[in-house]
């Protein structure tokens, strides 16, 4: 099992995770706009994915970066 990643590697989920908060913030905000009740559940339960992601995202570059 590789117990470090590649510096390509380390900058592509980097760039995910700031795309991943971008669309958080986006859809958070744009939900809180939406006058359409289930277009604010569908864009809720993206937006709890969305969180969900991010938390793994994160977990997986602090996990990496103890075993380099």
């Amino acid at each position: 099992m590789v117990k470090h990643l590649a510096l390509h590697e380390t900058l592509d989920l980097h760039e995910l995770l700031a795309f991943k908060n971008l669309c958080l913030t986006k859809t958070t905000t744009m939900s809180k706009l939406a006058e359409d009740e289930e277009l604010q559940t569908i864009m809720e339960a993206d937006a709890a994915a969305g969180i969900q992601h991010i938390q793994q995202i994160q977990k997986f570059l602090t996990n990496r970066g103890d075993m380099v």
